[in-house]
């Protein structure tokens, strides 16, 4: 199974130091050389944004080739999420106003397109525009990073 990951997921990531948990990071590497683990180009855009931890940074800059472009059946999937008016505010409109990058429905889409699982540290709430929402209302796989290390029987 093929995993999208989240700019949450990568942040809580940044708790892994790579001194501190070199098996983690050569067998998260492993994952990503197979194929295992992707993401989205809005989040690449988000994590250059955003991040804060430097070996995150460095991290994300030298695997820039699993941050993909959305394919045109993920962007029409992405209309058939907004053309629920409830999952419209998954994007804000600050962010639209402000210009920065959201990469909440291209993560959703490119799951529904590949038939893979997103890892989101994002939580259920009951009406709400968050990624868990949206994937259980599209019946589309989702769990944490937690989630996905015990899915695929990591242990350190």
């Amino acid at each position: 199974m093929a995993y999208v990951f989240d700019t949450n997921s990568f942040s809580v990531l940044g708790n892994y130091y790579p001194d501190r948990f070199p098996t983690f990071w050569e067998i998260f590497d492993q994952a990503v050389s197979n194929g295992m683990i992707i993401s989205v180009s809005e989040v690449h855009k988000e994590l250059n944004f955003y991040t804060r931890y430097p070996h995150i940074s460095t991290w994300v800059k030298l695997h820039k080739s699993i941050f993909l472009a959305p394919e045109r059946v993920e962007r029409r999937f992405i209309n058939k999420i907004f053309s629920v008016p409830h999952f419209q505010t998954l994007v804000s409109e600050k962010d639209l106003l402000d210009g920065r990058p959201c990469a909440d429905p291209f993560i959703i889409a490119k799951a529904e397109f590949i038939h893979g699982c997103v890892v989101t540290e994002e939580t259920f709430k009951p009406n709400a525009a968050k990624i868990p929402n949206v994937c259980g209302h599209f019946k589309i796989d989702c769990t944490n990073l937690q989630g996905f290390m015990e899915r695929e029987g990591w242990a350190f």
